[in-house]
């Protein structure tokens, strides 16, 4: 009986498929791949691609998610070096580095990721309650910027949990770590917001004085100045009045040869400056300067 071609091709085919299922399995970009044998971690991949295997149940292949998860840990109390209670949350970005580290311990869950997170939120509890207690309320809440210590707490935090990890060898590793939310219970709130009204006071009390002696330094400076100033003044005032009075006394020798004539020039000057608009004037001709309209003395020109 002859086979017909088509159908060999086609069980060929299937063959060939079923083959690559049993013996081939891919590794995507956004995964990586841990292989056991026998139940047992044999072998790990990271790199994307085709890869050799033994069919199932000689080798088993286990998929994860090796993107960076995020995660944000539960509300949770500590108490401070000055012994204030503190409520803290952080989020966390985490992802798988050692694919054949991380199964072993988390490899009896049905959900890893899950089940990684929920270690990951005892640790982080265990971490922000050791390191609350180094430091001082007034380093979480501060009225001023420089008091807040955000980015050291947070780093304080991420090397504990780090640390904590690599000592325990999970197959973890956390790329980010940063402080969510704080909180105060209701029974301490009220005596923080006392202190923090005094802090307040304190900085306001400060910038006040800061101000008034700088306001001081302005005023005193402004005083110097205007002291230098009017005496420069004052000495300019009387270097012209001098040069004033020499050329005064010049010109009094020269009117001191005719004195009529200078009494004249002087009657002339001020009706010529009380005649500079136009006005109506009503005068006696006796009145001087008016008296110079009465007609002046020819004696005076040929002196």
């Amino acid at each position: 009986m002859k086979k017909n071609p088509l159908t060999l091709t086609i069980g060929l085919l299937l063959i060939f498929i079923v083959g690559l299922l049993l013996f081939v399995y891919q590794v995507r970009t956004s995964e990586v791949v841990v292989v056991t044998r026998f139940g047992k971690p044999d072998r790990s991949e990271v790199k994307p691609g085709p890869y050799l295997r033994f069919p199932w149940p000689i080798e088993n292949v286990h998929r994860f998610d090796q993107r960076v998860q995020n995660f944000e840990d539960k509300f949770t109390e500590g108490t401070t070096r000055d012994g204030f209670t503190l409520l803290s949350s952080v989020y966390v970005g985490w992802r798988i580095v050692d694919p054949k580290v991380f199964y072993p311990n988390f490899a009896a869950s049905s959900e890893p990721i899950m089940a990684a997170e929920q270690l990951l939120d005892g640790r982080l509890s265990q971490a922000k309650a050791s390191i609350a207690g180094k430091h001082l309320l007034t380093d979480f809440l501060s009225s001023q910027g420089e008091g807040n210590k955000f980015v050291d707490i947070e780093n304080e935090i991420l090397a504990a949990v780090q640390s904590e990890l690599r000592t325990n060898s999970y197959g973890l590793k956390i790329e980010f770590l940063g402080i969510k939310r704080l909180g105060l219970p209701e029974s301490v709130t009220q005596s923080v917001f006392e202190r923090m009204q005094s802090e307040r006071k304190l900085l306001a009390d400060k910038l006040q004085w800061d101000g008034e002696s700088e306001a001081q330094k302005i005023r005193s400076e402004a005083d110097r100045r205007a002291a230098d100033i009017i005496a420069n003044a004052s000495g300019e005032a009387v270097r012209i009045q001098g040069l004033g009075e020499a050329e005064a006394a010049k010109s009094l020798a020269v009117f001191q040869q005719n004195p009529d004539l200078a009494a004249f020039i002087f009657r002339l000057s001020a009706l010529e400056g009380s005649l500079n608009q136009r006005s109506i004037l009503i005068f006696d001709q006796n009145t001087p300067p008016f008296d110079i309209l009465r007609g002046a003395s020819t004696n005076l020109l040929h002196k």
